[in-house]
């Protein structure tokens, strides 16, 4: 017998690699995600969306409005599953996972976001998309 899931949203966009673009949809998401989800599940969702959208517009797209950036997001019972892909530049994500950030740096904390509040993080050979699971305590 098969369960089904109920699904609360299901959001798929497209944008120009600008941070007011992100910031846009970053604000519907959070509008959204408020009415649906418990104040600490609230706080990785939104931090693991805004570091996904912000990587991919900043490093992968180097801010460049004349690139995309497309988003997947999908609030069920108990995950959310973010999917960020871009037509920019990827990244050696596996050597990037291996790095931790010294202190004073002012940036490269992204994959340490990842680590503490993703359930599960999966990269393309690329490095230009991103799948993205955090499984929503009760």
């Amino acid at each position: 017998m098969t369960q089904l899931i109920r699904v609360h949203f299901d959001v798929r966009a497209a944008m120009p690699a600008s941070l007011e673009a992100v910031e846009r949809f970053f604000l519907e998401f959070r509008r959204k995600n408020q009415a649906l989800l418990d104040r600490a599940n609230c706080f990785a969702a939104e931090l693991l969306l805004r570091e996904a959208l912000n990587n991919a517009v900043l490093h992968g797209c180097h801010a460049d409005p004349g690139k995309q950036v497309r988003c997947l997001l999908r609030l069920g019972e108990r995950r959310l599953l973010i999917a960020v892909e871009h037509n920019g530049d990827g990244f050696d994500w596996r050597a990037a996972r291996a790095r931790v950030a010294a202190l004073s740096d002012s940036s490269g904390r992204g994959m340490e976001i990842l680590r503490a509040y993703a359930s599960h993080v999966r990269y393309n050979e690329r490095g230009n998309a991103v799948a993205i699971v955090k499984r929503l305590s009760c």
